[in-house]
């Protein structure tokens, strides 16, 4: 790949991402949706994580009003928590980037120290640089009230007395809360650190429009490729392993058509299933939870 030479979509490629990044241009990027290998805690085909490089990189390449969502955990050692998930946020943060922190709460039953309670979540870090240029939040928590009531804008005024109220129309459904709770991903896939299909799909609706190009520069299987082609993105995945690299592209060119339209997404005011395409219907590839 020659110098500075702009990123083509749609592949899988096989090599160390922080070297593949410095030969793209500036600003380049839409989205990156990734999860790193984090705190040794599984084994990677014997490769190593530059984490410094890696962000400066990303950095460089993320537009401006574009977000890298950093899905990561910490081990523990010695009966304390490493950190390193908060280091790497601040990091980011040094850099120029916005911090939001939301949570992947896991479904199915955890694992931890027997000291304290069972560990539960990983942390999803949204890394904006700037004010995210594409908001699509998503809509499925089902309000505990709606149509039109009387409301106020906030509680009781310093002095005591209470704030005018006003007539507001609320909707069926509102934005979700930051913490998302899915079953963890696996299954018949061979890798060790697969995070779930609908997580990724969340995220790439959530911060990205169809049409941009979706990263993940440490792609492992491949979830977060094939949730961007079957959400009508561009990718791009990079991995170190050939034998990753393999079950991404597989994965990858098993995925659906995509699942929404760019009008139909720009309308997200709900999660319906009309929304969706027929063929989405029939295979049950979106579901509405209830967030409340």
């Amino acid at each position: 790949m020659s110098k500075l030479c702009k990123p083509i979509s749609n592949q899988i490629i096989c090599g160390e991402c922080a070297e593949i990044m410095a030969d793209w241009p500036n600003d380049c990027i839409d989205l990156t949706v990734t999860s790193p290998p984090y705190d040794n805690l599984r084994d990677y085909e014997g490769y190593d994580f530059n984490f410094e490089t890696i962000a400066n990189q990303l950095w460089r390449i993320t537009k401006p009003g574009g977000v890298i969502v950093w899905i990561v955990a910490d081990q523990t050692i010695d009966g304390t928590e490493t950190l390193s998930s908060f280091r790497q946020a601040l990091f980011f943060r040094e850099l120029g980037f916005n911090v939001e922190t939301m949570i992947y709460e896991k479904a199915q039953a955890c694992f931890g120290s027997n000291h304290y309670y069972l560990q539960s979540f990983e942390y999803m870090f949204v890394f904006s640089k700037g004010k995210p240029k594409s908001l699509n939040l998503l809509r499925d928590r089902r309000n505990k009230r709606s149509g039109t009531e009387w409301v106020s804008k906030s509680g009781l005024h310093p002095n005591g007395t209470k704030p005018k109220r006003h007539l507001a129309k609320m909707q069926k459904y509102g934005k979700r809360k930051n913490i998302w709770r899915y079953g963890v991903g696996g299954g018949k896939i061979d890798h060790p650190a697969i995070f779930p299909e609908a997580l990724a799909r969340d995220h790439i609706l959530s911060w990205s429009n169809c049409g941009d190009l979706v990263l993940d520069p440490m792609c492992g299987s491949g979830t977060t490729c094939k949730m961007a082609k079957q959400t009508g993105r561009g990718y791009i995945g990079i991995d170190v392993s050939e034998k990753y690299c393999i079950t991404a592209r597989r994965r990858v060119l098993e995925a659906q058509p995509p699942l929404f339209t760019q009008e139909q997404e720009q309308s997200n005011n709900s999660p319906k299933v009309k929304q969706l395409s027929l063929h989405s219907k029939q295979l049950g590839l979106f579901t509405v939870a209830n967030r409340d």
